[in-house]
Protein backbone atom coordinates (compact mmCIF):
# COMPACT_ATOMS: atom_id res chain seq x y z
CA UNK A 1 0.00 0.00 0.00
CA UNK A 2 1.58 3.20 -0.93
CA UNK A 3 2.54 5.38 1.98
CA UNK A 4 1.49 9.29 2.64
CA UNK A 5 5.41 10.79 2.18
CA UNK A 6 3.64 14.07 1.91
CA UNK A 7 2.48 14.23 5.56
CA UNK A 8 5.09 16.32 8.01
CA UNK A 9 4.46 15.91 11.87
CA UNK A 10 5.79 17.99 14.37
CA UNK A 11 5.43 15.77 16.96
CA UNK A 12 5.36 16.96 20.71
CA UNK A 13 4.51 15.64 23.48
CA UNK A 14 1.56 17.37 25.22
CA UNK A 15 2.88 16.11 28.81
CA UNK A 16 6.49 17.14 28.02
CA UNK A 17 7.70 20.42 29.21
CA UNK A 18 10.23 22.97 27.45
CA UNK A 19 11.40 26.38 28.44
CA UNK A 20 12.41 29.32 26.07
CA UNK A 21 14.01 32.68 26.24
CA UNK A 22 12.19 36.10 26.61
CA UNK A 23 14.40 37.11 24.01
CA UNK A 24 12.71 33.99 21.76
CA UNK A 25 9.00 34.64 22.72
CA UNK A 26 8.80 38.15 22.50
CA UNK A 27 10.23 41.56 21.71
CA UNK A 28 10.75 45.15 22.86
CA UNK A 29 7.86 47.75 21.54
CA UNK A 30 9.18 50.30 19.72
CA UNK A 31 12.67 48.96 19.18
CA UNK A 32 12.39 47.64 15.66
CA UNK A 33 14.16 48.61 11.91
CA UNK A 34 12.85 51.20 9.88
CA UNK A 35 12.28 50.97 6.03
CA UNK A 36 14.34 53.06 3.56
CA UNK A 37 13.50 53.68 -0.09
CA UNK A 38 14.81 55.93 -2.81
CA UNK A 39 15.53 56.66 -6.64
CA UNK A 40 18.66 57.25 -8.23
CA UNK A 41 20.71 56.34 -11.28
CA UNK A 42 23.08 53.21 -12.18
CA UNK A 43 26.05 54.68 -14.70
CA UNK A 44 28.78 52.21 -16.50
CA UNK A 45 26.97 49.70 -17.81
CA UNK A 46 27.93 47.79 -20.68
CA UNK A 47 25.30 48.62 -23.01
CA UNK A 48 22.64 46.54 -20.86
CA UNK A 49 20.72 49.81 -19.56
CA UNK A 50 17.62 51.51 -20.53
CA UNK A 51 16.01 51.95 -24.04
CA UNK A 52 15.73 55.70 -23.15
CA UNK A 53 12.90 55.36 -25.95
CA UNK A 54 10.80 53.45 -23.71
CA UNK A 55 11.71 55.04 -20.26
CA UNK A 56 11.84 59.17 -21.05
CA UNK A 57 12.24 59.14 -16.80
CA UNK A 58 15.65 57.80 -17.04
CA UNK A 59 17.06 60.30 -19.23
CA UNK A 60 14.74 63.09 -17.79
CA UNK A 61 16.53 62.18 -14.11
CA UNK A 62 20.10 62.55 -16.16
CA UNK A 63 19.24 66.07 -17.36
CA UNK A 64 18.31 66.68 -13.52
CA UNK A 65 21.75 65.52 -12.23
CA UNK A 66 23.41 67.39 -15.09
CA UNK A 67 21.73 71.01 -14.27
CA UNK A 68 23.03 70.39 -10.62
CA UNK A 69 26.69 70.37 -11.92
CA UNK A 70 26.23 73.58 -14.53
CA UNK A 71 25.33 71.27 -17.42
CA UNK A 72 22.70 72.61 -19.43
CA UNK A 73 21.32 70.07 -22.77
CA UNK A 74 20.51 71.94 -25.66
CA UNK A 75 16.68 72.00 -26.14
CA UNK A 76 15.42 69.57 -28.24
CA UNK A 77 17.83 67.14 -27.04
CA UNK A 78 17.07 63.47 -26.98
CA UNK A 79 20.56 61.33 -25.27
CA UNK A 80 20.27 58.00 -26.46
CA UNK A 81 21.95 56.33 -23.51
CA UNK A 82 22.71 52.67 -22.84
CA UNK A 83 24.99 52.73 -20.40
CA UNK A 84 22.61 54.05 -17.44
CA UNK A 85 19.67 52.70 -15.47
CA UNK A 86 17.20 54.08 -13.39
CA UNK A 87 17.03 52.36 -10.44
CA UNK A 88 14.76 51.65 -7.33
CA UNK A 89 16.92 51.64 -3.56
CA UNK A 90 16.13 49.91 -0.42
CA UNK A 91 17.37 48.99 2.50
CA UNK A 92 16.28 48.46 6.48
CA UNK A 93 17.89 50.93 9.14
CA UNK A 94 18.25 48.99 12.81
CA UNK A 95 17.23 50.19 15.65
CA UNK A 96 19.61 52.05 17.30
CA UNK A 97 21.59 53.09 13.87
CA UNK A 98 24.09 55.43 15.01
CA UNK A 99 25.23 58.72 11.94
CA UNK A 100 28.14 57.13 10.72
CA UNK A 101 27.72 53.60 10.36
CA UNK A 102 26.80 51.99 7.25
CA UNK A 103 23.74 49.23 5.90
CA UNK A 104 23.37 47.50 3.48
CA UNK A 105 20.99 48.55 0.52
CA UNK A 106 19.80 46.35 -2.70
CA UNK A 107 19.36 48.22 -6.00
CA UNK A 108 16.44 47.15 -8.75
CA UNK A 109 16.03 48.34 -12.29
CA UNK A 110 12.45 50.07 -13.07
CA UNK A 111 12.91 50.40 -16.25
CA UNK A 112 14.34 48.10 -18.52
CA UNK A 113 17.39 47.81 -18.43
CA UNK A 114 18.49 44.00 -19.03
CA UNK A 115 21.28 43.79 -16.46
CA UNK A 116 22.71 45.78 -14.14
CA UNK A 117 26.39 43.91 -13.91
CA UNK A 118 29.51 46.21 -13.80
CA UNK A 119 27.22 49.37 -12.81
CA UNK A 120 27.90 51.58 -10.37
CA UNK A 121 25.14 53.74 -8.10
CA UNK A 122 25.81 57.37 -7.69
CA UNK A 123 25.15 59.18 -4.78
CA UNK A 124 21.38 58.51 -3.55
CA UNK A 125 19.59 59.73 -0.64
CA UNK A 126 17.37 57.16 1.10
CA UNK A 127 14.14 58.56 2.54
CA UNK A 128 11.82 57.18 5.20
CA UNK A 129 8.00 56.92 5.59
CA UNK A 130 8.09 60.26 7.06
CA UNK A 131 9.49 62.18 3.98
CA UNK A 132 13.18 62.49 5.71
CA UNK A 133 16.71 61.34 4.79
CA UNK A 134 18.40 58.80 6.82
CA UNK A 135 21.29 57.49 4.26
CA UNK A 136 22.65 57.81 1.75
CA UNK A 137 24.26 55.00 -0.94
CA UNK A 138 26.58 54.80 -3.37
CA UNK A 139 28.76 52.21 -4.74
CA UNK A 140 29.71 49.93 -6.95
CA UNK A 141 26.72 46.41 -7.37
CA UNK A 142 27.07 42.97 -6.96
CA UNK A 143 25.00 41.08 -9.36
CA UNK A 144 24.46 37.36 -9.11
CA UNK A 145 22.76 36.85 -11.83
CA UNK A 146 23.12 37.22 -15.74
CA UNK A 147 22.10 36.69 -19.55
CA UNK A 148 23.12 36.37 -22.90
CA UNK A 149 21.47 36.26 -25.85
CA UNK A 150 22.81 34.71 -29.77
CA UNK A 151 22.18 36.66 -33.35
CA UNK A 152 19.22 34.60 -34.10
CA UNK A 153 16.96 35.48 -30.70
CA UNK A 154 17.44 32.90 -28.67
CA UNK A 155 18.39 33.74 -24.79
CA UNK A 156 19.79 32.41 -21.62
CA UNK A 157 18.64 34.07 -17.85
CA UNK A 158 20.52 32.76 -14.66
CA UNK A 159 18.78 34.40 -11.76
CA UNK A 160 18.01 38.06 -11.96
CA UNK A 161 20.44 40.41 -13.31
CA UNK A 162 18.18 43.24 -13.15
CA UNK A 163 18.69 43.37 -9.23
CA UNK A 164 21.65 44.08 -7.62
CA UNK A 165 23.41 44.52 -3.83
CA UNK A 166 25.98 46.80 -2.11
CA UNK A 167 27.01 45.53 1.15
CA UNK A 168 27.78 48.30 3.89
CA UNK A 169 26.19 50.41 0.48
CA UNK A 170 24.47 53.11 2.35
CA UNK A 171 25.90 55.94 5.40
CA UNK A 172 23.35 56.61 8.12
CA UNK A 173 22.59 60.22 8.36
CA UNK A 174 20.13 60.68 11.08
CA UNK A 175 19.61 58.97 14.49
CA UNK A 176 15.89 57.44 14.47
CA UNK A 177 14.20 58.11 17.93
CA UNK A 178 12.83 55.32 19.70
CA UNK A 179 10.61 54.64 23.34
CA UNK A 180 13.38 52.75 25.15
CA UNK A 181 14.60 55.10 27.47
CA UNK A 182 11.11 56.84 27.76
CA UNK A 183 8.79 56.48 30.91
CA UNK A 184 8.97 54.30 33.99
CA UNK A 185 8.12 51.15 31.88
CA UNK A 186 9.65 48.65 29.26
CA UNK A 187 6.98 46.58 27.08
CA UNK A 188 7.20 43.10 25.52
CA UNK A 189 5.17 42.55 22.55
CA UNK A 190 4.91 38.20 22.20
CA UNK A 191 5.62 37.11 18.56
CA UNK A 192 2.36 35.03 18.95
CA UNK A 193 -0.43 36.15 21.14
CA UNK A 194 -1.20 33.73 23.59
CA UNK A 195 -2.81 34.66 26.85
CA UNK A 196 -1.65 31.58 28.71
CA UNK A 197 2.08 32.81 27.45
CA UNK A 198 1.93 36.40 28.63
CA UNK A 199 0.81 35.16 31.69
CA UNK A 200 3.38 32.79 32.36
CA UNK A 201 6.02 35.13 31.47
CA UNK A 202 4.92 37.87 33.84
CA UNK A 203 5.07 35.14 36.64
CA UNK A 204 8.38 34.76 35.61
CA UNK A 205 9.53 37.83 35.65
CA UNK A 206 8.45 38.28 38.95
CA UNK A 207 9.65 35.43 40.28
CA UNK A 208 13.34 36.70 39.13
CA UNK A 209 13.07 39.99 39.71
CA UNK A 210 10.66 40.94 41.93
CA UNK A 211 6.58 40.78 42.42
CA UNK A 212 5.18 43.20 41.02
CA UNK A 213 7.51 44.36 38.48
CA UNK A 214 5.80 42.46 35.39
CA UNK A 215 2.34 43.08 35.37
CA UNK A 216 0.19 41.41 31.76
CA UNK A 217 -1.74 44.06 29.91
CA UNK A 218 -3.37 41.49 26.90
CA UNK A 219 -2.61 38.47 25.39
CA UNK A 220 0.23 40.26 23.44
CA UNK A 221 1.92 42.99 25.91
CA UNK A 222 3.86 42.77 29.16
CA UNK A 223 4.46 45.92 31.50
CA UNK A 224 7.75 45.89 33.17
CA UNK A 225 9.11 48.73 35.65
CA UNK A 226 12.34 49.63 34.62
CA UNK A 227 15.05 51.74 36.02
CA UNK A 228 15.45 55.31 34.11
CA UNK A 229 18.98 55.29 33.83
CA UNK A 230 20.22 54.12 30.50
CA UNK A 231 23.36 51.83 31.00
CA UNK A 232 20.98 50.45 34.18
CA UNK A 233 17.53 49.97 31.85
CA UNK A 234 20.65 48.17 29.21
CA UNK A 235 21.21 45.74 31.87
CA UNK A 236 18.19 45.17 32.71
CA UNK A 237 16.46 44.44 29.64
CA UNK A 238 19.37 42.35 29.32
CA UNK A 239 18.85 40.06 32.22
CA UNK A 240 15.02 39.87 31.41
CA UNK A 241 15.00 38.94 27.96
CA UNK A 242 17.34 36.08 29.15
CA UNK A 243 15.01 34.55 31.65
CA UNK A 244 13.50 31.31 30.50
CA UNK A 245 9.61 30.59 30.04
CA UNK A 246 7.76 27.71 29.24
CA UNK A 247 5.58 29.25 26.51
CA UNK A 248 1.96 27.88 26.65
CA UNK A 249 0.80 25.39 24.16
CA UNK A 250 -0.61 26.09 20.65
CA UNK A 251 -4.01 26.00 19.39
CA UNK A 252 -4.92 22.24 17.65
CA UNK A 253 -4.40 23.28 14.45
CA UNK A 254 -4.50 21.27 10.94
CA UNK A 255 -2.49 23.14 8.19
CA UNK A 256 -3.29 21.62 4.94
CA UNK A 257 -1.27 23.22 1.46
CA UNK A 258 -3.60 21.83 -1.19
CA UNK A 259 -0.85 22.90 -3.74
CA UNK A 260 2.19 21.32 -2.41
CA UNK A 261 0.43 17.71 -0.43
CA UNK A 262 1.84 19.44 3.00
CA UNK A 263 0.23 18.45 6.42
CA UNK A 264 1.31 19.99 9.54
CA UNK A 265 -0.98 18.32 12.73
CA UNK A 266 -0.17 19.90 16.07
CA UNK A 267 0.08 18.08 19.17
CA UNK A 268 -3.22 19.07 21.01
CA UNK A 269 -5.50 17.65 17.97
CA UNK A 270 -8.13 15.29 18.66
CA UNK A 271 -10.58 13.15 16.85
CA UNK A 272 -13.86 11.90 17.90
CA UNK A 273 -15.27 8.05 16.92
CA UNK A 274 -15.91 8.35 13.14
CA UNK A 275 -16.29 5.75 9.89
CA UNK A 276 -15.16 6.93 7.01
CA UNK A 277 -15.08 5.57 3.82
CA UNK A 278 -13.25 7.09 0.62
CA UNK A 279 -12.92 5.81 -2.71
CA UNK A 280 -11.76 6.97 -5.89
CA UNK A 281 -14.65 7.04 -8.92
CA UNK A 282 -13.04 5.67 -11.96
CA UNK A 283 -14.25 6.46 -15.56
CA UNK A 284 -13.04 3.47 -18.12
CA UNK A 285 -13.30 4.38 -21.94
CA UNK A 286 -12.22 1.58 -24.49
CA UNK A 287 -12.28 2.51 -27.93
CA UNK A 288 -12.56 -0.75 -30.41
CA UNK A 289 -12.12 -0.65 -33.68
CA UNK A 290 -14.66 -3.01 -36.26
CA UNK A 291 -14.70 -3.76 -39.73
CA UNK A 292 -17.81 -3.43 -41.82
CA UNK A 293 -18.28 -5.36 -45.12
CA UNK A 294 -21.12 -5.45 -47.77
CA UNK A 295 -23.00 -8.75 -48.14
CA UNK A 296 -21.15 -11.01 -50.69
CA UNK A 297 -23.86 -9.99 -53.68
CA UNK A 298 -24.11 -6.28 -53.15
CA UNK A 299 -23.01 -4.16 -55.85
CA UNK A 300 -23.00 -0.52 -54.17
CA UNK A 301 -22.03 -2.03 -50.80
CA UNK A 302 -18.03 -0.89 -49.75
CA UNK A 303 -15.81 -1.61 -46.34
CA UNK A 304 -15.74 0.78 -43.85
CA UNK A 305 -14.27 0.79 -39.97
CA UNK A 306 -16.75 1.59 -37.08
CA UNK A 307 -15.29 3.10 -33.76
CA UNK A 308 -17.23 0.70 -30.82
CA UNK A 309 -16.83 3.00 -27.40
CA UNK A 310 -17.15 0.64 -23.94
CA UNK A 311 -17.50 2.47 -21.28
CA UNK A 312 -17.15 1.53 -17.41
CA UNK A 313 -17.89 3.84 -14.25
CA UNK A 314 -16.49 2.27 -10.90
CA UNK A 315 -14.70 3.11 -7.34
CA UNK A 316 -11.65 2.46 -6.68
CA UNK A 317 -10.11 1.43 -3.87
CA UNK A 318 -13.81 2.10 -1.67
CA UNK A 319 -12.63 0.91 1.86
CA UNK A 320 -14.33 1.91 5.42
CA UNK A 321 -12.27 2.15 8.23
CA UNK A 322 -13.29 3.14 12.07
CA UNK A 323 -11.26 6.02 13.85
CA UNK A 324 -11.33 5.49 17.72
CA UNK A 325 -11.56 8.85 19.92
CA UNK A 326 -8.04 10.38 21.43
CA UNK A 327 -6.15 8.77 19.04
CA UNK A 328 -2.61 9.74 18.86
CA UNK A 329 -0.85 11.62 15.30
CA UNK A 330 0.76 8.22 14.30
CA UNK A 331 -2.96 6.68 14.14
CA UNK A 332 -4.45 9.53 12.42
CA UNK A 333 -1.87 9.07 9.67
CA UNK A 334 -1.89 5.17 10.16
CA UNK A 335 -5.97 5.45 9.02
CA UNK A 336 -5.32 7.36 6.19
CA UNK A 337 -2.50 5.38 4.82
CA UNK A 338 -5.05 2.72 4.93
CA UNK A 339 -6.68 4.15 1.76
CA UNK A 340 -4.18 5.09 0.12
CA UNK A 341 -4.81 8.66 0.04
CA UNK A 342 -3.35 11.53 -1.98
CA UNK A 343 -3.10 14.70 -0.87
CA UNK A 344 -6.58 15.87 -2.68
CA UNK A 345 -8.37 13.04 -1.35
CA UNK A 346 -6.41 13.54 2.61
CA UNK A 347 -7.64 17.73 2.27
CA UNK A 348 -10.85 15.90 1.41
CA UNK A 349 -11.19 13.80 4.35
CA UNK A 350 -9.89 16.26 6.87
CA UNK A 351 -12.87 18.53 5.64
CA UNK A 352 -15.29 15.91 6.40
CA UNK A 353 -14.26 14.86 9.47
CA UNK A 354 -14.52 18.47 10.49
CA UNK A 355 -18.04 19.38 9.11
CA UNK A 356 -19.12 16.16 11.06
CA UNK A 357 -17.74 17.47 14.29
CA UNK A 358 -15.20 14.50 14.82
CA UNK A 359 -12.05 16.60 13.70
CA UNK A 360 -11.48 18.24 17.13
CA UNK A 361 -8.97 21.13 15.77
CA UNK A 362 -8.93 24.22 13.66
CA UNK A 363 -8.41 23.33 10.02
CA UNK A 364 -6.53 25.86 8.09
CA UNK A 365 -6.21 24.87 4.13
CA UNK A 366 -3.55 27.09 2.45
Amino acid sequence: MRKLTFVLMFLVCSGSAWAERIKDLASLAGVRDNQLVGYGLVVGLDGSGDQTSQTPFTVQSLKNMLQQFGIVLPPGTNPQLKNVAAVAIHARLPAFAKVGQTIDVTVSSIGNAKSLRGGSLLMTPLKGADGRVYAIAQGDLLVSGLNASGSDGSSITVNVPSVGSIPNGATVERVVQNPFLDGDYITFNLNRSDFTTANRLAEAINQTVGPGVAQPMDGMSIRVSAPNEASQRVAFASLVENIPVEPGEAAARVIVNSRTGTVVIGANVRILPAAVSHGTLVVTITENLDVSQPGAFARRGQTVVTPQSDIDVGVKGNRMFLIDSGITLQNVVDAVNRVGATPGDLVAILQALKQAGALRAELMVI
